[in-house]
């Protein structure tokens, strides 16, 4: 997809990266008709079924087409020394064309957090505002819900047993169930809401830009990858692109605005020569611009898996059998898009407390009507009958690294997540304490017909140490990469408040990477809201 309007190598806004911050601007900077904007998307223009297809979420790990599909450094004492997977959406959209929908904000604390670090501007009254603004929500409009906005965000029939039964055997193990974990309190379990409109994947693509593509100060390019921003001094002035293998250089007479994400952005900026100086020094990049937290203070909400085989047959499987059952799904889908392939299979989970000291939830929860491992490649897995719950920390301490392997563009950057090597091993702690209380729930009387046995971490391991060795066998992540290029004001900060590059004009950074902490959830929702009000500052300075 070349929708090229402007004949022209010269736009005032040129955006880097077409996911679900760069379609947002997209479509808020060219509202007014004032300027001219060029977006940059180095997939695919994502018009497939299997995009559309709410269920076919599973499918992404295996298409290097839609995925990127990045591998983690290796560590001995995780998955066996085997690198951890790390998907990231490819194509417009980006990650929330492929993702499991799940609609979640955070916890106020979070925001609130970011300001006391010194980020004015960004406390939850603050953003509140544009989490509603983006916003179409099933609930209709309220203090907390927007009812207007591009983005369909939908309460789901629930179709798996399962689900229904570990909500029942949460409230027996004495946790409250929430119908709004975007409301005034996230503490509790329930069911997910996703970001699905008439059965289809609302994805940032669908909700921003696909609607206004026929914007004549729009121009789109797919195939297009970015392999430096172009300086002038310390101003930034444009991009060198390669558009179908074709080398062009593109300028902007306002601002380059990086969106890749927390894996593209900070290694773009280090390919343009912004960095620690030492680390590009290794490549023979020269260093333009000295900012030594590009690529540091990665964050990722580390995974911890409870696979349960079952009694009943009544979940998912990719037996021969299982996938004979979803074919009835499968042609309600094809002619009414309703039934089980119009929802994400991820249908209910929580967010609750590791232990009683915590005031507020600490860890999530998952709940799946299969066993999910490995991002869901482990296919022998797949084909067994059972159930899994995922423990994820929802604030880690331990931060790890984006980093260059070759000043070469296409190649993936080297990420290093560091997990569990924060000082006072308060991930740990919550990780296996998270695990527990799981427990608590999947051994809860609502869930005995279909509890067999615990097939991993497995009954036999009780010890704290036993859990965590056991629970490092089979890690994985929730696909939220943060704060490789984190806001904020001291030395290892990469942009200011208002997300512009600190030390170079012209240039801002608006993606999941500028958070300087990771929320408690997922992190599409406030990646658009972040871009929301991004644009609104861009709009008005």
């Amino acid at each position: 997809m070349n929708i090229q309007k402007n004949i022209g190598n010269e736009f005032d806004y040129i955006i880097v990266g077409g996911g679900s911050a760069g379609c947002v601007l997209a479509n808020r900077l060219t509202e007014n008709g004032k300027f001219t904007v060029c977006l940059l998307e180095a997939g695919t223009d994502n018009n497939s079924m299997l995009v559309n297809t709410p269920g076919a979420f599973s499918a992404f790990m295996f298409l290097k087409k839609f995925n990127w599909s990045f591998n983690a450094k290796a560590k001995n004492d995780i998955r066996h020394g085997k690198p951890l997977f790390v998907p990231r959406g490819r194509g417009l959209g980006g990650s929330s064309a492929t993702n499991a929908m799940l609609y979640i904000r955070g916890q106020k604390q979070d925001y609130d957090h970011w300001a006391a670090l010194g980020n004015e501007g960004w406390a939850f009254s603050d953003i509140l505002p544009y989490f509603k603004k983006s916003e179409s929500n099933s609930l209709g409009e309220s203090e907390f819900h927007g009812s207007k906005g591009p983005l369909h965000v939908t309460s789901r029939p629930v179709f798996y047993e399962i689900s229904k039964r570990y909500i029942t055997a949460s409230q027996q193990a004495g946790f409250k169930v929430t119908d709004d974990f975007n409301g005034s309190d996230q503490e509790g379990v329930g069911y997910y809401q996703c970001t699905i409109k008439n059965g289809k994947r609302c994805s940032a693509a669908h909700a921003y830009l696909l609607p206004v593509m026929s914007r004549p100060n729009l121009t789109v390019f797919t195939g297009a990858q970015v392999s430096k921003v172009l300086l002038k001094g310390k101003a930034a002035y444009g991009v060198e692109v390669y558009i179908k293998g074709i080398k062009r250089v593109l300028t902007a007479n306002k601002e380059v605005v990086l969106s890749g994400g927390s894996i593209a952005s900070p290694q773009l900026l280090m390919l343009s020569g912004i960095g620690d100086k030492s680390e590009l020094a290794q490549h023979g990049i020269a260093c333009l611009h000295q900012l030594k937290g590009v690529g540091k203070n990665l964050r990722e909400h580390v995974d911890a898996c409870v696979l349960v085989k079952s009694k009943k047959t009544d979940g998912f499987t990719l037996s021969v059998t299982g996938l004979l059952k979803m074919l009835p799904d499968t042609l309600k889908y094809i002619t009414s898009k309703k039934g089980k392939l119009a929802n994400s299979i991820l249908e209910a989970g929580g967010f609750i407390k590791s232990n009683n000291n915590e005031d507020r939830p600490d860890i999530q929860l998952h709940m799946l009507p299969l066993l999910f491992d490995d991002n869901g490649r482990d296919l022998r897995l797949l084909s067994q009958h059972g159930f899994s719950c995922h423990v994820c920390i929802l604030r880690p301490e331990s931060t790890g690294t984006v980093s260059l392997l070759s000043a070469n563009y296409q190649d993936a950057p080297e990420i290093d997540f560091n997990f569990f090597s924060d000082v006072n091993g308060k991930d740990k702690a919550v990780l296996i304490n998270g695990m527990r209380q799981l427990r608590k729930i999947l051994t809860a009387p609502a869930l005995a017909e279909h509890y067999d046995n615990e097939m991993h971490p497995g009954n036999a391991f009780e010890s704290d140490e036993q859990i965590f060795a056991k629970t490092k066998e089979r890690l994985g992540l929730v696909y939220h990469p943060v704060g490789t290029c984190k806001m904020g004001n001291d030395e290892m900060a990469v942009v200011n408040n208002e997300l512009k590059v600190h030390g170079i004009a012209n240039l801002r950074v608006i993606d999941a990477s500028i958070m300087p902490t990771l929320i408690s959830g997922n992190t599409n929702a406030p990646t658009m809201a972040i871009a929301e009000k991004a644009a609104e500052m861009m709009l008005i300075s």
